[in-house]
């Protein structure tokens, strides 16, 4: 097995596990949710709490699912360019679209990286009387963004490195 191989298996997996640590937040925040409303309404205790950690845990699985979402190519696609183009000009198309994605990608993941350090070093914390940091949602987003790019950039080689598909010519009569 290529070094190549397994380091795309070995991507697979982080970008699996990531998937279900975002799955277990998004369930996790719900939980939150049914606990304030709990609160709120049966002991009218109010928990302001509630609505930040719940943003920074929906934040943080929204971008450690982003790697894999990519990766099982289950974003929104426009599948009827699938149908009407070659598989060459598919494949093109592709290519073009995770170069261009990536790029901006990683300018986000730039920007984010940029922000969470800032906001480590000047202490950034939102305004409510939690006043959680500001450089959590910062890091998941850097981090999430950077698994992306990784993905793209993994993707992007590996289709350069397969051989490309010469289309079958049918005739008539065959």
């Amino acid at each position: 097995m290529s070094a190549w191989t397994l380091f795309g298996e070995g991507l697979k997996r982080f970008n699996l596990f990531m998937s279900y640590v975002s799955a277990l937040l998004i369930v996790v925040c719900a939980g939150v949710f049914v606990y304030e409303v709990m609160t709120r309404y049966l002991i009218q205790i109010s928990n302001d709490w509630v609505i930040e950690l719940s943003i920074f845990m929906l934040i943080a699985a929204t971008f450690l699912a982003a790697a894999y979402t990519q990766m099982e190519r289950a974003h929104v696609g426009i599948e009827v360019l699938d149908e009407i183009l070659s598989p060459r000009a598919n494949r093109w198309r592709y290519l073009v679209a995770d170069a261009l994605s990536m790029l901006v990608c990683a300018y986000i993941a730039f920007k984010a990286w940029e922000y969470c350090s800032q906001a480590w070093s000047e202490g950034w914390r939102t305004g409510s009387t939690w006043a959680p940091p500001l450089w959590i949602p910062y890091f998941f987003m850097g981090f999430g963004m950077s698994a992306l790019v990784l993905q793209q950039l993994f993707q992007i080689v590996d289709d350069l490195l397969r051989p490309e598909i010469k289309p079958e010519h049918h005739y008539l009569g065959e």
